[in-house]
């Protein structure tokens, strides 16, 4: 909510990194059609190893585990659970299972966040329940010391501070105060800063991730769990957040380092989703259809590089190969010459722009 707020009140400049962060992950937005037209078998695959990856890895993070011989029993079976971190594991998969199956339709609210931390945290007593008394993040050191990591929102302020911090995430996007990714990423920061429940909170940032992410068309993560890279990267998980905490109360915190750590993520997401799926050809058509969408799409006059844009991973050779056959089969027409021309559907009489 702090760091939403430092959008909403004044531009901010994007780092560089950032920037090609937001590029790179534009342009794997614009191919992931493409690979999620591969064989239904090898998706089906990936989505189950994902499932199993993202409920065991998102618990483990926070000391939650299950023995590996019973991890596809708890997560996929429905077998009796032995134990209360069990019962967590399967919580977490029927988490992912709703907003897999419901993904659009499931919208970030305070109704929602509830829903997924009951799910998350199983049958215990505070399931579904903002905390009841104030609990700060601690730090324990072998000696028997403990330290005060993080001073998180009061238990009597959280209930508004969630309300304030939903409300700014739809002023966000409806007013475009940033990129969607930077407030995805500012918002993930802003809950955990909150630490709304008594426990679950990292588990439930995390599913509001993959719902964000649906939300805001990154599909990614129904296939590779970015679950899982979060723990192969916790270290810089844990030290980034630590850096973008400092003085999140005063709303004079530094969120560029933990906004790239969540961009980074879904970048290595997105890299390996095209890495398992590389050395399958699209099926025969894929492209073509493609651009053909795109062409519909269009409201106005376009041009080669309006086209090139709509559809990346895709060649400017086939692209005008496609435009030709549209103009051969009377759908399109051209307006000039050279790459530059502008093109126009027939019967469409807006002009560009």
């Amino acid at each position: 909510m702090k760091t939403l707020k430092l959008f909403a009140s004044k531009p901010e400049t994007v780092p560089a990194t950032t920037s090609w962060y937001l590029a790179d992950l534009g342009e794997a937005k614009g191919r992931q059609e493409l690979f999620t037209m591969q064989s239904p078998q090898r998706l089906k695959a990936l989505k189950e190893h994902a499932l199993i990856e993202s409920a065991v890895s998102s618990n483990r993070i926070e000391g939650v585990t299950v023995d590996q011989s019973r991890i596809r029993t708890v997560i996929l079976g429905k077998a009796y659970l032995q134990d209360r971190d069990e019962e967590e594991v399967r919580g977490y998969k029927n988490a992912l299972n709703l907003i897999h199956e419901q993904n659009v339709k499931l919208q970030v609210s305070e109704e929602t966040v509830l829903m997924l931390h009951k799910f998350a945290r199983g049958d215990i007593w505070d399931a579904g329940q903002y905390k009841d008394k104030d609990s700060d993040i601690i730090e324990k050191y072998p000696d028997g010391r403990v330290h005060v990591r993080f001073k998180t929102v009061s238990a009597a302020e959280t209930p508004i501070f969630m309300s304030e911090l939903i409300n700014l995430w739809h002023q966000c996007l409806l007013k475009r105060w940033t990129h969607p990714l930077i407030a995805l990423s500012a918002f993930n920061l802003d809950f955990l800063c909150i630490h709304p429940f008594r426990d679950g909170n990292g588990r439930v940032s995390r599913l509001l991730l993959l719902l964000q992410c649906y939300l805001l068309g990154y599909e990614a993560g129904r296939y590779i769990s970015f679950e899982r890279i979060i723990e192969q990267n916790k270290e810089r998980y844990y030290e980034t957040l630590a850096q973008s905490s400092h003085r999140w109360h005063e709303g004079k915190h530094d969120p560029w380092p933990y906004i790239n750590y969540i961009l980074y993520t879904l970048k290595s997401t997105y890299k390996e989703f095209e890495e398992r799926l590389g050395k399958f050809k699209s099926p025969k058509g894929a492209k073509t259809d493609i651009i053909k969408k795109s062409v519909s799409s269009f409201t106005g006059d376009f041009c080669l590089a309006d086209l090139v844009h709509a559809c990346p991973g895709v060649s400017k050779d086939m692209i005008r190969k496609v435009l030709l056959q549209l103009k051969q089969r009377g759908e399109v027409v051209s307006l000039g010459r050279g790459p530059g021309a502008l093109w126009r559907k027939k019967g469409n009489t807006l002009k560009r722009g």
